[in-house]
């Protein structure tokens, strides 16, 4: 037991080093942080100890299959804060309850797409942390069905801000939960309002779909 938990300190602590990585490149060459998000992702999932993977996936593992890297899919966004603070209680995929605050909603619009809005939650358990997850009308057939996360500061998963106080959010950087590869993990899903009608062919993406 305080093995594993050890292990997973070390999981935590190199997703971290992960995302600060990320956000040093993504200021100069978007494309080059997402490579480099895909090298050390396919390198835990391959060797880690805490690897999400079944050992059956693991041993056939080669890489996480992911779109190419799409510069329309990279938004900024300002939280839209002045909504009524609503919590949520949201199941998670083994069924578990999942309460969550929400503390606004972010736009998605720029020069290429207008895909709506997501809401943003805080996750009210200890610590905390700022959680966007979402659907797609690809959810269930190019990706995972109970959707991806786009942000999860409780896992490093933080793009940041822009230098005007954005919300940095690129679904590029969007990632299957780790219920997607076992069903022994408890991940909480995308609520029915943070459903996107388009298909969003960015980020990670199911194994069974070409790009």
């Amino acid at each position: 037991m305080s093995e594993s938990l050890l292990t997973l300190l070390d999981w935590r602590r190199r997703l971290n080093d992960l995302y600060a990585e990320v956000r040093r490149l993504r200021r100069g060459d978007p494309q080059a942080a997402h490579a480099h998000w895909q090298e050390v992702r396919n390198e835990l999932f391959a060797r880690h100890p805490q690897t999400p993977l079944t050992p059956e996936a693991r041993a056939a593992f080669t890489a996480l299959p992911v779109w190419p890297y799409d510069p329309a899919y990279a938004f900024c966004a300002r939280v839209q804060t002045d909504l009524p603070t609503e919590q949520f209680v949201v199941q998670t995929s083994a069924g578990h309850d999942m309460p969550l605050t929400r503390v606004g909603r972010v736009a998605l619009r720029n020069e290429h797409h207008d895909l709506g809005t997501l809401d943003a939650y805080w996750i009210a358990v200890y610590g905390g942390g700022l959680f966007v997850p979402f659907r797609d009308g690809g959810s269930g057939r190019s990706s995972y069905g109970g959707g991806r996360y786009l942000l999860d500061t409780v896992k490093s998963a933080d793009l940041g801000n822009s230098p005007g106080g954005e919300l940095l959010l690129d679904f590029n950087f969007a990632y299957h939960p780790s219920c997607y590869y076992d069903p022994q993990w408890s991940c909480p899903l995308a609520p029915p309002q943070n459903h996107l009608n388009a298909e969003v062919r960015a980020g990670e993406r199911s194994a069974e779909q070409h790009a």
